[in-house]
């Protein structure tokens, strides 16, 4: 029985990256499953102490540079964030993640037509990790930007995983506060994923007059993200009434920010935060929703999102919220790869417990030393 497993494994990567070829053989740089380098992403665990400190080194590769394709849009050296022809990208940047970060931004490099208009806006709490990302991408247009963890920390009620009440995993609600007025547009990322397509027709979504653009799921219960406290109160459940609401995976979100700016919708966030919060301490009442960051957008957008081909959020490929699993793709095409859930695969690789699908994470790894 264990061969059969360990065959079928295989299998599905095999199946996998049939799928994934078109998008890989598409572009220039798309040397994306290089799997002779496979080995090299295995020797280099977690963090390393450097001498005489007790606080972690990241010891990334540099990145081999990319160029634009003869048809890109030109966009000046020192153009500013506010140039229109950027794509703009926000991803978060912590210790824990920070593998994951750098290899999702490898990954939106690699397969760019135009790289060298790809802008980051990367939200930090430590703002020593700038270098680090100078060092990795020496041609990388982007900007950081500190988030105090204090801004949220009184409205963030406990979840199912320690990790969903990190501060800067809330930094997504405060995008249209932190960026320029002149970003109009942006991207929201995820730290545990990779894009295996051109970041662009992602860009390009027509949102319809929605602030919200996203994958929607709406075979998933959508009960489930709620409690039964929520669903039994006539004026909290009443929040879904006159609209159809779908699941959405909030790790990867195309945003309106002007539309967002106008509706104030960063104030209307963190409204629900504080009724979770209350009902949360109120032991006659409790809790209305026990993920993390997760259920206020789907208070404010389920039922109101622009949907997008599912292909841009496989998700799910960490497994539950409780323990790591093996999971397969959906089925369809594939432009972007989610570990989300509780299994990473950076974790797995290095304790060899990969997941089959945790290979093709692995050629955008730029962490360790050159093989």
């Amino acid at each position: 029985m264990l061969w059969l497993m360990r065959l079928s494994g295989f299998l599905s990567v095999a199946m996998v990256v049939i799928v994934l070829s078109p998008s890989l053989q598409s572009f220039p740089p798309a040397e994306a499953i290089r799997s002779s380098h496979f080995d090299s992403y295995l020797r280099f665990p977690g963090q390393i102490a450097s001498a005489g400190t007790t606080r972690p080194r990241f010891p990334f590769r540099q990145a081999s540079p990319l160029h634009n394709a003869g048809e890109c849009e030109p966009v000046s050296v020192d153009s500013t964030a506010c140039d229109p022809g950027l794509v703009h990208i926000a991803i978060t940047l912590d210790e824990e993640y920070l593998r994951g970060s750098i290899a999702a931004v490898h990954s939106v490099l690699q397969h760019a037509l135009c790289p060298e208009n790809v802008f980051f806006h990367f939200l930090v709490s430590d703002t020593s990790l700038k270098s680090l990302v100078r060092t990795a991408f020496p041609r990388l247009r982007f900007k950081v930007y500190y988030f105090d963890p204090e801004r949220v920390r009184g409205l963030i009620s406990t979840s199912v995983r320690q990790a969903l009440e990190q501060p800067l995993n809330y930094a997504r609600n405060y995008l249209a506060d932190m960026l320029k007025p002149c970003v109009r547009r942006v991207i929201y990322l995820d730290s545990d994923l990779v894009v295996v397509d051109d970041i662009a027709k992602l860009w390009g979504t027509d949102l319809r007059g929605r602030t919200v653009g996203a994958p929607e799921y709406c075979h998933a219960n959508f009960t489930k993200y709620f409690t039964e406290r929520f669903w039994s109160d006539p004026k909290l459940a009443g929040t879904f009434s006159a609209r159809r609401p779908c699941y959405f995976n909030t790790g990867v979100m195309v945003l309106d920010l002007d539309r967002w700016r106008r509706s104030g919708y960063t104030r209307r966030i963190e409204r629900w935060m504080e009724v979770q919060k209350r009902a949360a301490v109120d032991g006659a009442g409790g809790r209305i929703y026990e993920l993390g960051s997760l259920p206020p957008f789907l208070l404010l957008f389920a039922g109101h999102v622009a949907p997008i081909e599912h292909r841009w959020n496989q998700h799910g490929l960490g497994g539950d919220n409780v323990r790591g699993s093996c999971r397969d793709l959906h089925p369809g095409p594939v432009s972007l790869l989610h570990w989300s859930g509780s299994g990473k695969p950076w974790v797995r690789l290095d304790s060899n417990q990969a997941c089959p699908l945790d290979a093709l994470w692995a050629p955008y790894d730029l962490y360790g030393p050159a093989p």
